[in-house]
């Protein structure tokens, strides 16, 4: 038996999110039916987390096993003809057998793009504000959630997960032209958890919050004390790491 490791994009406008669900056409369910046609068996994929409805991933990863010996050329090629458009597997490699890209994984990194001008290029990959932003001001901001904290209060209050506690290694903004990037990195996130912290950095930004603000939201482990997560589409994940 082998096991395989694959990096996948999406855009996820059109999907219910990564995991397969009953009622929604899923990123997870459609690579499924795609890996096993082609292999002709029915495959298992495991990915490095679940990103929600409309999240986009540029560096999502993911494995599965089987007993055949693939060549790496042909086999990208032979599921990527069948793939919608918005999907693409970008790389593949075998991998030991007791890889798992979830539980391996040592840091996740995300993207969440921000325009400050109306563009049909980015309409389904940024949350459109017309307002231009104080990085600076943002940036000492984030200095505040940095660390490791529970994050209950950025969490959605449906999130399962008994451990709140994250470790966050970066979290800086940038402006690129029109653009506005938020750059964060941690060892796991909640869910909803990036969307959440954006909005709030976002409010306080806006209204000009004390500098103890953020830190009794994290303290206070009460998702009321946060702001509200912003749109989906803005979100990518970028890259996982092991």
């Amino acid at each position: 038996m082998k096991n395989y490791k694959i990096i996948i994009q999406y855009d996820g406008t059109p999907f219910c999110g990564w995991q397969i669900q009953k009622n929604g056409r899923t990123v997870q369910g459609v690579l499924t039916d795609a890996l096993s046609t082609v292999l002709r068996e029915k495959i298992t994929i495991n990915g490095s987390g679940r990103t929600d409805t409309g999240v986009h991933a540029i560096g999502q990863c993911a494995n599965f096993r089987t007993g055949k010996v693939l060549n790496e050329r042909e086999f990208v090629y032979s599921v990527n003809s069948i793939l919608p458009k918005e999907i693409s597997i970008i790389s593949f490699v075998e991998v030991d057998f007791e890889f798992h890209p979830r539980f391996d994984a040592r840091r996740r990194i995300y993207y969440y793009m921000i325009s400050h001008k109306k563009s049909p290029f980015y309409f389904d990959y940024s949350m459109y504000r017309l307002v231009n932003l104080n990085i600076e001001k943002l940036n000492h901001y984030s200095n505040q959630i940095m660390g490791e904290h529970d994050f209950t209060s950025f969490a959605k209050t449906a999130d399962q997960a008994e451990n709140k506690v994250c470790t966050v290694y970066d979290a800086r903004w940038r402006k690129s032209g029109f653009l506005t990037i938020f750059r964060i990195e941690a060892d796991r996130f909640l869910h909803s958890m990036v969307r959440t912290i954006v909005g709030t950095l976002l409010k306080a930004h806006d209204e000009n919050f004390h500098d103890d603000r953020i830190t009794n939201i994290i303290l206070s482990k009460d998702r009321t004390q946060a702001s509200e997560a912003v749109v989906s589409k803005g979100l990518f994940l970028y890259k996982v790491i092991y």
